[in-house]
């Protein structure tokens, strides 16, 4: 039965991602765009779970585990305990307004998806029409990270792009080497750490989390 309705699913899922970036790059209170990337996080544990039953790949079984340990629990935990020490809860400063930011993510989506037919229509796998979207994805990310002032909202824009990427290796080739999946999450920790370090930093030296208080290093 859930073979019969795999392809539904996983656009279901995919949509559903989508949706959440949509969200996301919409959203000023910053505590609420750390749970929208928790529900992000979620869609693509299902969507994981999903395709590794279906195509029975172990390996995603593994991926999804990650995932689900790192990106629903473990980082959105430290970015919430980050948030509640340094008392950040809206990032209203951002360089474009939210009708513009829509208008543009619209425009991202439109080129995301011309520019990955040609490669979806080669592409035989359960969830190789998903490429659009997972790409659609990582634009939509990496333009909230350069249109936000603070720091923990460019930190969630950056999870956001991995999951993207993520998306793109399990849905168009069924997953990848546990090797590289083992690698990008230690390398994502490891990020997520760094970021935490040098946002206490900005805090203590400037009294705000404003990336844009960097640009006082340049007169020293």
């Amino acid at each position: 039965m859930i073979i019969k309705f795999a392809p539904q699913l996983v656009n279901l899922a995919a949509t559903l991602i989508l949706m959440l970036s949509f969200a996301m790059i919409s959203q000023r209170r910053i505590t609420s765009l750390v749970n929208l990337f928790i529900v992000q996080g979620a869609a693509l544990v299902a969507a994981s779970l999903l395709l590794g039953y279906v195509t029975h790949q172990p390996d995603l079984y593994i991926s999804a585990i990650l995932t689900l340990a790192l990106k629903v629990v473990l980082i959105p935990w430290m970015l919430h305990r980050v948030i509640r020490k340094l008392n950040v809860r809206w990032d209203v400063d951002t360089l474009i307004n939210v009708p513009t930011t829509m208008l543009v993510g619209i425009g991202l989506v439109i080129f995301s998806f011309s520019l990955a037919w040609p490669i979806s229509r080669l592409s035989h796998n359960l969830a190789g029409g998903s490429l659009g979207i997972a790409l659609a994805v990582v634009l939509l990310s990496f333009m909230m990270m350069i249109t936000r002032s603070k720091a923990v909202p460019q930190v969630i824009g950056f999870l956001s792009i991995e999951n993207g990427l993520v998306f793109a290796a399990i849905s168009v080739t069924n997953g990848m080497p546990m090797i590289v999946e083992f690698g990008v999450a230690l390398d994502l920790l490891v990020a997520v750490l760094i970021l935490g370090v040098f946002m206490f930093q900005i805090r203590e030296k400037f009294d705000s989390l404003d990336i844009h208080k960097l640009e006082a290093f340049k007169d020293d």
